[in-house]
């Protein structure tokens, strides 16, 4: 595997990263699932709710938060003063039989070396929902969520750093995987490999920095791409390295 910002080999292997960083949502569970689109729904009729507004018309405000900051959540907080643990709680209220169990994934994580994080925008009990239907809940040493962050999402540099020294983390050491290509430009500059995971998910078009997602090749900060992030761990512990270039 070629590292594109500086042209040197960098191979993602088993004995040479001790922190594997994983996201949460559409990257430890397949996309298709689209557990977003009930997120999505909760979130407008929260703002419905709480604007006295048609649901239409708090649609319009949510994607106009999510454009101005980042979040949903983050606009709500600064413009509305809301609760943000009151608004997770509504939002993650959703139905995760969608999710299969993944006892593959789960052979996987178990068998990596070294410390299996979670870092999301998500909050920890909708980390501990999801892990525990996917059946990997004894695969983690520790989640950083977006409580942990102060309420300030990805991709805000500070938020890594703080995620950094929470778990004495070694960036040269360590491998981050997201499905949000902008994610990863962070934890690139910080010397982590970085691993795109395939989403099909329709709201990423949401976000005209996603527009370039499955264009990964072009991307410096992108160093390997993953379709299915259970096989692609699988290769790491086979092959000991990624054999192909992404």
């Amino acid at each position: 595997m070629v590292d594109r910002k500086n042209g040197e080999a960098r191979r993602l292997d088993q004995h040479s990263h001790d922190f594997w960083i994983f996201d949460l949502d559409n990257t430890l569970y397949p996309s298709e699932c689209n557990l977003f689109e009930q997120m999505d729904k909760k979130m407008g009729n929260f703002i419905a709710q709480l604007l006295d507004l048609t649901y239409e018309d708090a649609r319009k405000v949510q994607k106009g938060y999510l454009h101005a900051h980042g979040t949903t959540l983050n606009g709500l907080m600064k413009e509305h003063n809301v609760d943000p643990a009151h608004f997770l709680d509504h939002v993650h209220d959703i139905d995760l039989s969608v999710i299969a169990p993944d006892p593959h994934l789960a052979e996987a994580l178990k068998a990596l070396p070294g410390q299996k994080l979670i870092f999301t925008n998500g909050s920890e009990r909708h980390v501990e929902n999801v892990i525990a239907q996917l059946g990997i809940s004894d695969c983690f040493d520790g989640v950083f969520d977006i409580a942990a962050s102060g309420y300030v999402p990805k991709p805000n540099h500070e938020t890594y750093e703080n995620f950094v020294r929470k778990f004495n983390v070694d960036p040269e050491r360590a491998v981050m995987f997201e499905d949000m290509a902008r994610n990863l430009v962070s934890p690139e500059k910080m010397g982590m490999s970085t691993v795109l995971v395939a989403s099909h998910a329709d709201w990423l078009g949401d976000h005209p920095a996603e527009a370039s997602i499955f264009h990964h090749s072009s991307q410096d900060h992108i160093h390997h791409f993953a379709e299915d992030i259970s096989d692609f761990l699988h290769g790491v512990l086979a092959c000991g390295q990624i054999c192909e270039e992404s």
